[in-house]
């Protein structure tokens, strides 16, 4: 029903509007009575084929909702309500901000992908502890964390350090947020020296709670074996909790989409299905290298009940979705559950 109908209606609408739509109208029909009960019996898919314990925490099922579509924590309760094991909240940065001028959320409706570069939308840290402070306890929550545009390259730790204390009362992990092509000073972000400094500066604040965090860190999946060698060093070298892979990548090589459709859209980071070879081969090679040494979310490019498989055959240990909400609708949670299913029971 939603690609037959309800997406080729919202596709003809600018996609930073329609989002904000698409959150009031889930918003305003989960206060209907009766439709949260509905949308749980049409998506929820509840198993303990499904169940995982991963990064010290307990996971209903191994399918999130990735970074960047819940920004500000207004909507993670009622997202619950589509059968996600995790949703993770942010990017959120210390103070709000407006993030990159608009337009900067362009479809590939062709590709199946999005190209956008927000630059850190949201509206802060004390903004998201508020919202966060109505969780209803139906899933794992996430929270990824990153640096405000006009901050120094010297304060950058500062921002993370900031967000980090803020929100560890209500989060279960945590996410440096490292690898965004679409913030400034992106450069230092990816020094393993800054890498570093930044992650035992986190984890030393982590220590100072009663009950310490995971941390994981996210990545590009434009790395190079080298790099990826590098990050398998860091994890080990700084016992970092896991890797997301992947971020938006920069790449364009392969689009269907025209050189002239590109220029017009100009910079930013590319999900969905162009990025999905990408990011699997990423997980591959962390898991294989590492042998399998730390956990992985995979994510990038899951559109279909196969490519969630293919992620957590390649060594992911929970997967993300994000282009794939929204080009196939929440039925893909319930698929890829199911898919799940099947395959343990195989």
């Amino acid at each position: 029903m939603y690609k037959l109908f309800l997406r080729p209606i919202l596709f003809l609408f600018d996609p930073e509007k329609i989002h904000h739509f698409t959150f009031s109208l889930i918003r305003f029909s989960c206060k209907i009575p009766g439709i949260k009960s509905l949308f749980k019996s049409i998506y929820m898919v509840e198993n303990k084929f499904l169940e995982r314990d991963v990064l010290g925490l307990h996971f209903k099922n191994p399918v999130g909702l990735a970074a960047g579509f819940d920004k500000n924590a207004v909507l993670y309760n009622e997202l619950a309500n589509f059968g996600f094991g995790f949703i993770e909240i942010g990017t959120v940065t210390p103070k709000g901000q407006v993030g990159n001028p608009k337009k900067r959320l362009f479809r590939l409706k062709d590709d199946e992908g999005i190209i956008n570069r927000m630059g850190f939308n949201n509206e802060g840290l004390e903004a998201a502890i508020i919202q966060l402070k109505k969780n209803k306890g139906q899933l794992v929550i996430g929270g990824n964390i990153g640096k405000n545009t006009a901050t120094k390259p010297e304060d950058y730790t500062n921002d993370y350090l900031e967000c980090f204390n803020g929100l560890h009362p209500y989060v279960d992990y945590f996410v440096l947020n490292v690898s965004c092509p679409n913030v400034g000073s992106h450069a230092k972000l990816n020094d393993k020296d800054y890498l570093l400094e930044l992650i035992s500066e986190v984890q030393k604040a982590n220590s100072n709670f009663e009950k310490q965090k995971p941390i994981v860190l996210k990545i590009a999946p434009d790395l190079n074996t080298n790099q990826l060698d590098e990050i398998i060093d860091l994890v080990k070298e700084t016992h970092l909790d896991g890797v997301i892979a992947s971020n938006t990548s920069t790449d364009r090589i392969g689009l269907k989409a025209s050189e002239e459709r590109l220029a017009e859209i100009g910079n930013g980071g590319l999900s969905g299905q162009p990025i999905k070879q990408k990011s699997t081969r990423v997980i591959q090679y962390l898991s294989d290298k590492s042998n399998k040494a730390f956990p992985i979310i995979g994510v990038g490019g899951i559109h279909s009940a196969k490519d969630a498989l293919d992620k957590i055959e390649a060594g992911a240990d929970l997967v993300q979705i994000y282009t794939g909400f929204i080009y196939e609708g929440p039925k893909l949670i319930k698929q890829i559950n199911k898919a799940l299913i099947k395959k343990a029971n195989q």
